[in-house]
């Protein structure tokens, strides 16, 4: 068996390390290598993005081109060339898992990736896949690609883990650092090398007892998120119908010292974690002939509540004897979660095609999101309307559908003839303020 020569490596970052997709997983991991010292060779299929990061440019705003340039000046480089995966001592996978058009797991960029990379792999060599995926898909798919594509042995020549990012996006509290990492390797061997890769660039790895373990680890997670925000949304509904404020209950709640945890409502689930994950655990399950009745119900829930929203918003107009159907309404904030531009799976996007759907005048505004990007799936020919007295006035309803701290909710309040909350922002009721 061959120890892997990098492990000491990692300890001194003397190490070089290749990261495959720099988004919003691969970027901040790579800062964080750079940070300690690392050269770091990052891998990505879009050339316009490789052009743009070798030009110290940041294509996700929160980063900045600071540390985009810092990173430069230390080595960091960006390619689209698979065969100089040679140059480097571990290779981390960070790329997408999305769900097809069945809703089923799509692992044609995990797979696509390993069979691209697999050729130029070389013994000694820690490979990390961090993409969400179900259990076994370490083992079961990307073991066997990469051992066929090099003819390397896992575990003897080569040595591949499973470690799961937990990044959280323009979230002060944590960071690449200090959110702890759980690691499975398919060997002892294969852990050791993941422990060390890690650890010197988190301040806490928990080692899991297989892949798999630690594959279900991180569905767990988002699973829990999105089982619990599924139920604060159904509460939503029921309090709605009571004329109960669930804003004062949760955090009447909250004060509870133990047994627990304030999740808050909102107009659906976004990003590329939440929504996505129960969906693999689910398929998954089928095939052991289980049903996963209870996440299923969530995820209904959850997707449901864009639908709700526009319900909500339509009542509204009626009530004032408006239409949606040639109505203007200003949508505010369209990336899927606060002070962030990542626009994946956004709940905003959703509710934006029901009411172009239905007939409506849309426009959006977002600091953030300065043009509505081109999307698979979602396509809207418009840019950000600054957000103004006289923009909003002009409006028969202002949508608060993600909740910028850039926005200010005294002038919308003030100038909005009506506003449809869907994230509690206001807790004062007004005659114009809807909560949805």
């Amino acid at each position: 068996m061959h120890r892997p020569p990098t492990i000491e490596h990692f300890r001194n970052a003397t190490a070089t390390i290749g990261i495959i997709g720099l988004g919003y997983v691969g970027l901040p991991l790579m800062l964080r290598f750079v940070e300690e010292g690392f050269r770091v060779l990052g891998f990505d299929i879009d050339p316009e993005k490789v052009t743009a990061l070798n030009n110290s440019e940041s294509p996700i705003a929160h980063l900045g081109q600071e540390a985009i340039r810092q990173a430069r000046s230390q080595g960091f480089e960006a390619t689209t060339d698979p065969a100089r995966t040679a140059e480097v001592d571990a290779l981390i996978l960070c790329v997408p898992t999305p769900l097809d058009d069945h809703r089923e797991p799509d692992l044609s960029y995990v797979l696509g990736t390993a069979e691209t990379f697999a050729p130029h792999l070389r013994a000694g060599q820690v490979v990390a896949l961090e993409s969400t995926t179900y259990p076994g898909t370490t083992e079961e798919e990307l073991r066997p690609r990469l051992e066929a594509g090099s003819g390397l042995t896992v575990g003897e020549d080569l040595f591949l883990v499973y470690s799961p990012e937990r990044e959280d996006p323009a979230n002060p509290n944590f960071t690449t650092r200090t959110i702890p990492k759980v690691c499975g390797g398919v060997t002892q061997a294969c852990l050791d090398a993941g422990v060390a890769l890690y650890s010197a660039i988190i301040d806490e790895v928990v080692p899991m007892s297989s892949p798999r373990a630690a594959e279900m680890t991180k569905l767990l997670e988002n699973i829990h998120r999105a089982v619990n925000i599924g139920l604060v949304n159904e509460m939503k509904i029921v309090a709605d119908r009571m004329g109960i404020d669930i804003y004062e209950v949760i955090n009447a709640a909250a004060t509870k010292p133990f047994g627990f945890v304030p999740y808050y409502p909102g107009p659906g689930l976004g990003g590329h974690c939440i929504p996505i994950d129960p969906f693999y655990l689910t398929w998954k399950a089928r095939a052991y002939g289980l049903n996963t009745r209870f996440i299923e119900l969530a995820g209904e829930i959850n997707t449901d509540m864009p639908r709700w929203v526009i319900t909500k918003l339509a009542d509204a107009l009626n009530d004032r004897g408006k239409p949606i159907r040639g109505s203007r309404i200003l949508v505010l904030g369209i990336a899927y979660k606060k002070n962030v531009d990542d626009m994946r799976e956004s709940p905003s996007v959703a509710m934006m095609e029901l009411l172009r759907d239905k007939g409506a005048d849309l426009r959006y505004s977002d600091p953030h999101v300065p043009v509505f990007p081109k999307l698979r799936e979602h396509r809207f020919d418009l840019a950000s309307t600054p957000l103004t007295a006289e923009a909003l006035a002009e409006s028969d309803a202002v949508l608060i559908a993600t909740n910028h701290d850039a926005f200010d909710y005294e002038l919308i309040r003030q100038h909005a003839p009506l506003v449809i909350d869907t994230r509690g922002i206001y807790r004062d009721p007004a005659p114009h303020i809807v909560r949805a």
